[in-house]
């Protein structure tokens, strides 16, 4: 009996339940047989040995079983001895088997575990691997990104000044860069014609020492000439005196008290105050000397503006004679330059220079106080404009007070100042609509409203020019109440139908009218 016989008994109750081999004949035989077929099913189940593939347990029930057999059966008890230890040994050699598969599986499963943890950590070098190799691409890609700036940089570096990509690309745009490059260096030729070398310069600043020199030699010899030009003129009108009175003093005594005067003179001019002013010349040129004088003046101011001095040529050109430099051509010439980095702008240099130049009084022309308050105002200097005008040192006008109202309404950290400011220009310039408008617009509507009744000047028509720049229901109030026994200054129905008849101001009619509803007033003027 077998291991795959038992199988095959086991699957079906007719082929376990067959007629047994004609041997066993007998009836007690074949309940015998019964008995173990049953007793074989009952300890599977028992057991719960599986239907198929081997197992011990089942191996251990057929042994008992065998053994049984054997048991009963005398006349082949040899035979089935035999049988017995063949089918022992199969059953080791199944077992040795079935250990060797089991040793191979587990070192299949070793092997297989080593090899899932190398792969594994093949894996997880891999990932690291796959890290790294991501953080050198980004730092290539980096790289590459820095290189095409690098080399954008420096293709930029080659593109024209002044024209942006897609103009150096333009044709159109090429050639009219072209000719304002032509018209500018055609300027600077220009310019150049009237310029010397620098060895030439050189040159001419010592023939100017020399000759300044010489001046200064001339000068002194021009001094002592005009003392003598003195003692000889004093001495020609002493005589021409004796001589028209008749000689009543003789000659030598005459001689005698004009040379004693003469000394008594020289002791004066000794110490710088004995010659007359009329002797000698204004230190202010005139003439060809002044003309000459302008224009050394005019080539130092341009000398250092187009060395880059800023200041020093701002300052001189703020010291002008007759305010030559102090113009709004200079101004713009200061504009179109640019200082170093850090530094003061230009614009700002030489609007400081005009204040601090200007004595208290000395006003700056209308154009160029204009000018400088704009340009202190773009900086944020706005003490420096309080300065100028508390100073009385600005042309004051109407623009000028336009422009601090419109900066006061664009930074409110200084509203206050700019519109105060304003209202003192106003005043000066007799504008008496934009004094009361800056006033509300300080939010003094009580005292806008004073100024207006008190101000012979301000008509009706003033009072609606200030609602409709700056519309406001507490003015409108005021402006509609009689004052002390006088009439209001504007009527409730003037104002309503000029408010009524444009679509920004109806609402603010209306809030008048119902504040009258409100307050049960039934005498509105018309």
């Amino acid at each position: 009996m077998s291991e795959p016989q038992n199988s095959r008994s086991s699957s079906s109750t007719k082929e376990e339940r067959r007629p047994t081999p004609e041997i066993l004949i007998s009836e007690k035989d074949e309940r015998f047989i019964q008995s173990l077929f049953q007793f074989i099913e009952h300890e599977k189940r028992y057991l719960q040995c599986p239907e198929e593939g081997p197992d011990e347990l089942r191996y251990l029930i057929y042994r008992f079983v065998f053994n049984k057999v054997i048991a009963r059966s005398k006349a082949y008890t040899r035979l089935l001895l035999i049988i017995k230890a063949e089918y022992d040994d199969t059953i080791r050699e199944l077992k040795r088997r079935k250990k060797e598969a089991d040793t191979s599986l587990q070192t299949l499963a070793a092997l297989t575990s080593h090899h899932s943890k190398l792969v594994k950590t093949c894996q997880r070098r891999a990932a690291q691997l796959r890290d790294s190799l991501c953080v050198l691409q980004r730092e290539t890609a980096e790289l590459q990104e820095e290189i095409k700036r690098q080399k954008l940089l420096k293709e930029q570096s080659t593109w024209i000044p002044g024209l942006t990509v897609a103009e150096s690309k333009d044709p159109k745009a090429l050639d009219k860069h072209m000719k304002y490059l032509v018209a500018q260096r055609a300027a600077l030729l220009v310019r150049k014609s009237h310029c010397v070398s620098v060895e030439l310069k050189a040159e001419l600043d010592t023939k100017l020492q020399a000759a300044e020199h010489q001046r200064d030699q001339l000068s002194i010899e021009n001094d002592r000439l005009k003392v003598l030009y003195k003692r000889l003129r004093f001495v020609c009108d002493h005589l021409s005196s004796w001589e028209n009175e008749g000689q009543k003093v003789p000659l030598e005594e005459l001689l005698g008290s004009t040379l004693e005067n003469i000394r008594q003179t020289n002791m004066m001019d000794n110490n710088g105050s004995g010659i007359d002013a009329e002797l000698f010349e204004s230190e202010e040129p005139i003439g060809v000397d002044e003309s000459m004088f302008l224009t050394d003046y005019l080539h130092r101011f341009i000398e250092l503006f187009d060395s880059g001095q800023y200041e020093d040529a701002a300052l001189l050109a703020a010291r002008s004679p007759h305010g030559v430099l102090r113009n709004l051509d200079i101004m713009d010439m200061f504009k179109g330059v640019k200082g170093h980095l850090g530094s003061v702008p230009p614009t700002l240099l030489f609007s400081q220079a005009l204040l601090i130049t200007a004595a208290a009084g000395d006003k700056l022309s209308g154009p160029l106080s204009l000018q400088v308050v704009h340009c202190f105002l773009q900086h944020g200097t706005l003490q420096l404009v309080t300065h100028a005008i508390n100073q009385n040192k600005l042309t004051f006008s109407e623009d000028l007070g336009d422009i601090l109202t419109e900066h006061a309404q664009k930074n409110p950290s200084v509203t206050d100042m700019c519109l105060a400011l304003a209202t003192t220009i106003y005043e000066a310039c007799r504008l008496y609509r934009k004094i009361a408008l800056n006033m509300c617009m300080r939010g003094l509507i009580h005292s806008a409203t004073e100024f207006m009744n008190h101000c012979k000047d301000f008509t009706a028509e003033d009072c609606m020019w200030v609602l409709h720049h700056l519309p406001s229901l507490p003015l409108l109030q005021l402006l509609t109440e009689p004052q002390q026994g006088r009439a209001a200054n504007l009527s409730v129905g003037l104002v309503c139908s000029s408010l009524l008849a444009e679509p920004q101001h109806q609402e603010l009619a209306l809030q008048l009218l119902d504040s009258f509803v409100g307050q049960g007033r039934g005498d509105i003027c018309s």
